[in-house]
């Protein structure tokens, strides 16, 4: 399945040019949503799912530059007159952070080897015994890349084995569809279907579950808002939650959770990007709207981009993405205020995963596909199968980590080769919703009103 590229440079400007929605119940609302947006695609629909929809380059083992042969020559027998080769192998079988960092600074002869961009994409490769990665740009750091490959595949090596699973179950009386780490992995954020958001403390995991569980966020006793809770987002210690109540609220986790800020929507909000200086909401009425939590009134922009409801959005400092059910995928220019792209695709996307100038984004039809940002213009470099039945209802990639969950009630760990390879999987009772990984920790959420917590060796 080729998915066309879509046409660039659409000059129109996008102020707010709709009416708002008459009023509807949120929860039935919600309730429609759901069983519509996040069923499994109709048995009678055929989709290519195979290896057809990626071409893989050419093994990595046909075609290894051979690394540059820096080392200077000695007189006397030792380490250093070995030929680079075997200095390479020797320096397999150490840690890469202590290759880089710490045996850079023993002689000028092992800085120069070991600071070749060759040498470490030639280790990164016989790690992964794959392509990789995907999309390498120009100035693709190889070094860190090969450092957080050979950290993942440590931590779930033997399927896993190593891992400490957590069932947090004692916070939400309902569905969790919203998960967020914050501060490196200690504390984590979830939104539910309760209304409420708990704020956990994850360095307590192996106590008591009320010393795990902090707060749940808010004045009113048992609700945070007054609808289900679907987005979460986050700057530095400041976060925000969209509902299905049509509000986003604001918390400010430095003086205790304490509410500073309230943005009421035009509908429900069931995607949300926090940036420094703007909030960038999309809605159930097909509406992308920016904000400035600070200005009274926040509203400064506001667009009807699609004709369905924008499931999932990303934004940085020049460019917003949005994708929505009417399976397109819309790229804006901030700074011009323009609509630079649209692209129609073949499915609709429920989730994006950026980091620049990659954008990994789960599929209904349970596909992963990768788009790269070339100035604003979208082009579709693969599309993967990865082993998911049903919809992809959450994603997280790095350069050296892929993590999915779907709607198949399970949760895949990756290695973002190409195609992607799956080291490990984990099945549950419940749909799993959304999944978020910072530091040694990953959090999913789950249909069972609970949230699956996984910590990694450090």
């Amino acid at each position: 399945m080729e998915l066309p590229l879509g046409q660039c440079h659409d000059s129109r400007s996008w102020d707010d040019d709709s009416d708002p929605e008459s009023e509807t119940d949120p929860d039935a609302q919600a309730e429609a949503y759901v069983a519509r947006v996040l069923s499994p695609p109709k048995s009678g629909l055929a989709f290519p799912r195979p290896s057809q929809l990626s071409t893989p380059a050419a093994s990595p083992s046909a075609s290894e530059p051979r690394a540059a042969s820096k080392v200077s020559a000695v007189s006397e027998p030792g380490l250093l007159s070995l030929p680079p080769e075997l200095l390479l192998e020797i320096c397999s079988y150490l840690d890469a952070r202590l290759v880089l960092h710490v045996l850079s600074r023993v002689c000028h002869a092992l800085r120069d080897l070991v600071y070749d961009r060759v040498t470490w994409r030639l280790r990164a490769l016989r790690r992964v015994r794959a392509p990789y990665p995907v999309v390498e740009e120009k100035h693709f750091d190889w070094p860190a890349a090969c450092i957080a490959l050979e950290e993942h595949l440590s931590r779930w090596a033997e399927d896993g084995r190593r891992a400490e699973y957590f069932c947090l179950a004692d916070g939400h009386l309902a569905a969790v569809d919203s998960v967020l780490l914050l501060q490196g992995g200690s504390l984590c954020l979830s939104g539910s279907r309760d209304r409420t958001v708990n704020l956990w403390d994850l360095r307590q995991l192996g106590t008591e579950p009320s010393q795990v569980l902090v707060k749940t966020l808010g004045t009113k006793r048992n609700s945070t808002h007054e609808g289900w809770v679907w987005s979460l987002a986050a700057q530095d210690h400041r976060v925000c939650s969209g509902s299905w109540d049509s509000t986003v609220k604001l918390w400010d986790l430095a003086a205790d959770g304490q509410q500073f800020g309230e943005i009421k929507t035009s509908s429900a909000v069931l995607c949300l990007s926090y940036l420094s200086d703007v909030l960038v909401t999309g809605t159930y009425d097909k509406k992308v709207a920016i904000y400035d939590p600070r200005a009274s009134p926040a509203l400064l922009k506001c667009q009807q981009l699609h004709s369905r409801p924008v499931l999932a959005l990303m934004a940085d400092d020049q460019h917003i993405i949005s994708g929505s059910e009417d399976r397109t995928l819309v790229v804006v220019d901030r700074r011009a205020n323009r609509v630079l792209q649209r692209l129609q695709l073949d499915s609709y996307l429920l989730c994006m995963s950026y980091q620049e100038p990659q954008l990994w984004a789960g599929d209904n039809h349970g596909l992963l596909h990768v788009f790269v940002n070339r100035n604003g213009c979208l082009q579709l470099i693969r599309s993967f199968d990865v082993g998911h039945s049903f919809p992809i209802t959450g994603i997280q990639y790095s350069v050296g980590a892929l993590y999915t969950t779907s709607t198949d009630r399970s949760i895949r760990v990756h290695v973002p080769t190409d195609p992607p390879r799956t080291i490990c999987t984990r099945k549950y009772d419940s749909t799993l919703n959304r999944v978020c990984a910072e530091g040694n920790l990953v959090v999913a959420g789950s249909g069972d009103v609970s949230l699956e917590v996984w910590r990694l060796p450090a």
